[in-house]
């Protein structure tokens, strides 16, 4: 399908105020209770919902009636041609003051909402209106019995195509808003972190946390459904020296240091990760996902400490004194490859070397050099980063980042208890933001501290209640969507807590408001499609949020893992300003459960409606469409790293609107200014080697839309791409074989 572009309607501003209603200190327990009420009540029920509905026509049996069905996992779609209408009939006279449209990607450029007393004789109770991919929210003066959506023209060559038409009679409340049910809930500022988090200080002896982070990594080894398992270890240490300790990191695994800075804890020995030990994949490092060193100092055993990881792999705010070697041992005898990862707010005292690995992103940070590079490394704001001379050798390098805000982290602080600092917005970064980081100190008993088993509703409430999120490591099963309204709320988890919607619910949902701050999440898509996992923002406002922006970071999406999940798109970004800093979108290849073309299904991985949306380290994989679509004008990205799904089975099944196949990153027709710097896009067509994509990168020919340093590369000449940008770039496999890539170093 053409994908969505927006008009929106002009800049909205909304506020909201909150009170609080009361707190009780338990001294004894060290809980504190709190409890804040919003301006809004709860969520109504439409007038619609389960109604009769019909339509102009019906394409493939998606009917009118699971328009209104109330499952946002079901949908309407018409013929392709144009007008079209659907209607439902509310059985009596109704004073409507809402409707909400929730549109797949094939939406209206052009339609009306009308209304009837007798379903013959219609009356527009809005002007002409443009659609937008997404939930798009009317408020409308009319009444009548029977209200319908008149489109007049389609933004897609397809049909139009409504996941839900709601209509809302009366002064209809907000549903977007949570409101405080049952207790206030218990809080402390020496919280629980559940069993699967083991805290440590430097009178605790090596060998007992030597035992327990081999313990950790022994029950992975060479297993075959650690990748896919429910096991999290996560390892804190208190300010200190530690001992002789070699952590070998596996699968779910997290290292973090609770001091307010990095050298506030140092590590003797090594934080280690390497191939090998991954069952079916022993010869390189090519999987090692899904774990994460964090504000902490290493003094490496014989000098280098080595992380040869690739996606989902964060090493944030970390002090190597010594060398930092990013490739696998064995990276010699050629199988020994890592293929992407994640480098900010650190110190190397001595080389990096990328050695195997393939492509690179490392952000605000200082190292004392570094050393080789295969297709794509990348840097901003990095004191001592190579300079820009891609593609030979293949470096970018951005002497700052234009905006950062790093991502919040727990500590102790010197009285034993425990806090998130959330560091402040910085403009033109370079260099590591510590010692002296700029931000806010947010007691932990203004968290509420979520544990597996609890119930979306809540968390709800908890959020209700005026307190921030720190989801502990583990598995969360949503029946509802978790929305986030309160500005500056901070949504944090540690050692990869996984929240899996039910029934075609959207996991997590951030109102259009200032500074909310999303991290150390991870999203499964459950087995009943959702249209969206994540989305930021409401579709079609535009409020300036550039002072304070809403950030994402360490967030990471999966469509069929464990579980054989579906989600249209997993992350939609509609506010202005937005910072996404280390996302990972992944489609799977292969799972704990079986994945398959038809199997887990995914159009797009991250659409972007909002403008002003900087995205630093954006990894987007597998997806069965375009698997970026940005909309909004004056966006940046900082990396980006492409792989096409693997699963096509020909060509006749991957037919885009502008031939054959879907670029992996498309900007839209409309948009008049955009910015990338260093993009790779690789195809490994394995199911059908003849499935070509015409090209990686579409975008309009016009000035103000800049690529650079971008690449395609056919993995073993499995698949071609035809072109890097557009029509410019030629293909792979480039006839010198071997995995040649293709650059362009600056388009247009």
């Amino acid at each position: 399908m053409t994908p969505p572009t927006l008009t929106s309607p002009p800049p909205q501003k909304r506020r909201r105020r909150r009170g609080v209603l009361g707190a009780v200190l338990a001294a004894a327990l060290g809980l504190t209770v709190v409890s804040v009420t919003t301006a809004a009540s709860a969520a109504d029920t439409p007038v619609s919902q389960g109604k009769t509905a019909t339509a102009s026509s019906v394409e493939n049996g998606f009917t009118a009636a699971a328009a209104v069905d109330g499952d946002a996992g079901t949908r309407w779609s018409s013929a392709f041609a144009d007008p079209q209408w659907l209607q439902v009939d509310l059985g009596s006279t109704q004073s409507i003051s809402k409707v909400v449209l929730n549109w797949e990607a094939a939406y209206a450029s052009a339609f009306t909402i009308q209304t009837s007393p007798n379903g013959t004789t219609w009356t527009a109770i809005t002007p002409v209106t443009t659609g937008q991919a997404g939930v798009q929210t009317l408020n409308v003066t009319g009444s009548g019995r029977y209200v319908r959506m008149n489109g007049t023209t389609r933004a897609t060559p397809y049909g139009y195509s409504l996941w839900e038409f709601q209509v809302f009679a009366g002064g209809g409340t907000n549903p977007t808003t949570p409101t405080p049910t049952g207790p206030a809930l218990p809080t402390s500022d020496t919280p629980d972190l559940g069993a699967n988090v083991k805290i440590y200080d430097p009178s605790t002896p090596a060998a007992t946390i030597q035992a327990a982070v081999d313990q950790a990594f022994n029950a992975q080894l060479r297993s075959p459904t650690a990748q896919f398992g429910t096991q999290r270890n996560v390892f804190l240490f208190k300010p200190g020296t530690y001992g002789r300790i070699w952590a070998n990191v596996g699968f779910y695994t997290s290292l973090a240091g609770l001091g307010l800075n990095p050298d506030d804890v140092t590590i003797n020995g090594a934080v280690n990760v390497d191939s090998g030990w991954n069952y079916g994949d022993e010869s390189n490092a090519t999987q090692n996902f899904w774990r994460s060193m964090e504000n902490l100092s290493i003094v490496p055993e014989g000098g280098t400490n080595r992380w040869a990881v690739s996606q989902a792999a964060p090493m944030r705010r970390v002090h190597i004194k010594g060398n930092l070697t990013l490739a696998p041992s064995n990276q010699d005898n050629g199988q020994g490859y890592s293929s992407g990862g994640y480098l900010a707010d650190s110190v190397v005292d001595g080389t990096v070397s990328s050695g195997s690995q393939q492509q690179w992103y490392t952000r605000d940070s200082r190292i004392g050099r570094w050393e080789g590079g295969v297709w794509n490394m990348v840097y901003s704001g990095v004191q001592g980063a190579p300079a820009n001379a891609f593609p030979n050798p293949p470096h970018t390098t951005l002497a700052t980042t234009p905006v950062t805000r790093e991502k919040p982290y727990l500590y102790v602080d010197s009285a034993g208890l425990y806090r998130v600092f959330v560091p402040a917005v910085r403009r033109n970064s370079t260099g590591a933001s510590w010692p002296n980081t700029a931000g806010s100190s947010i007691p932990m008993r203004e968290f509420y501290v979520a544990k597996p088993g609890d119930s979306a509703a809540r968390i709800n409430s908890a959020l209700a209640q005026g307190l921030n999120l720190f989801f502990t490591p583990g598995t969360y099963s949503l029946d509802q969507t978790i929305r986030v309204t309160r500005p500056n709320t901070v949504v944090t988890g540690i050692g990869f807590p996984t929240l899996i919607p039910n029934n075609g619910v959207e996991a997590l949902s951030i109102a259009d408001v200032d500074g909310v701050k999303v991290s150390g999440l991870t999203f499964d898509a459950g087995t009943t499609n959702s249209p969206t996992l994540l989305s930021v923002g409401q579709a079609g406002v535009h409020t300036d949020h550039a002072a304070n922006p809403t950030s994402l970071q360490d967030v990471f999406f999966r469509i069929g893992s464990s579980v054989q999940g579906k989600a249209t798109t997993t992350l939609a970004v509609h506010s202005d300003d937005t910072l996404v800093d280390h996302i990972w979108a992944w489609r799977a290849d292969h799972g704990g459960a079986p994945t398959g073309w038809a199997v887990n299904t995914g159009d797009t991985g991250v659409l972007v409606n909002g403008d002003d949306v900087l995205a630093t380290g954006l990894f987007v994989e597998h997806y069965q469409k375009y698997e970026v679509i940005w909309n909004g004008n004056r966006g940046k990205t900082i990396f980006f790293q492409n792989e096409k799904p693997y699963d096509v089975p020909n060509q006749a099944a991957w037919i885009g609107p502008r031939g054959n196949g879907y670029a992996a990153y498309k900007v839209a027709d409309t948009v008049t200014d955009h910015e990338l710097w260093g993009g790779g896009s690789y195809a490994f067509f394995n199911a059908n080697p003849s499935v070509r994509v015409d090209r990686a990168f579409e975008v309009p020919n016009r000035s103000g839309v800049r690529l650079h340093s971008v690449l395609t590369v056919s993995l073993g000449d499995v698949g071609t791409i035809a072109n890097v940008v557009n029509d410019t770039g030629g293909s792979v496999p480039n006839p010198a074989g071997n995995t040649t890539p293709r650059n362009v170093v600056s388009y247009p």
